[in-house]
């Protein structure tokens, strides 16, 4: 996994969202640069289209929804709908597996004013589905709560001026 460095990463607003508004629908777009590892961090109650680049479609997207009741991070990982190849929707697949827990942390930690005003969403459940007309790489997954994501970004900043 890639390191988070809080430094690389740079949030947008998109209006009416603020640090603590909405709540429902809330979401995500984060975009990154292969070439500066800068990750881009959109927040609003729409995605930040302009954002994504559509040939790569490498960005993770993620919003705040209930079900049964229940408050959960649902976020999405676009692997292939038949435009990529097995093979290389294969190494699409892998590298989100590979570089989710840094996106998350990404999301998370730059929306941490948001928890400040909600604590009790740091202990909800994450969930990331990665979307493939490829069955074995179509899958829901379980990616912790909001705090671990947290925790990771603050203990490394620890780490860092620690050395």
């Amino acid at each position: 996994m890639s390191k988070f460095k809080p430094e690389k990463l740079s949030v947008k607003y998109i209006p009416p969202a603020t640090d603590f508004e909405p709540v429902d629908s809330r979401k995500y777009t984060l975009t990154h640069s292969d070439t500066t590892g800068e990750l881009y961090l959109s927040i609003g109650n729409i995605y930040d289209y302009q954002a994504i680049n559509y040939k790569m479609r490498d960005e993770v997207l993620a919003e705040w929804i209930t079900v049964n009741g229940e408050y959960l991070l649902y976020g999405k990982a676009y692997v292939s709908n038949g435009e990529f190849d097995k093979n290389l929707s294969r190494i699409r697949y892998m590298i989100f597996k590979k570089e989710m827990d840094l996106a998350l942390t990404g999301i998370i930690y730059g929306d941490r004013g948001f928890y400040r005003y909600y604590p009790w969403l740091l202990d909800v459940p994450i969930y990331v589905q990665f979307a493939s007309v490829y069955p074995e790489f179509s899958e829901l997954v379980y990616y912790g709560t909001p705090r671990k994501y947290l925790y990771l970004a603050q203990r490394k900043r620890v780490d860092k001026t620690q050395v």
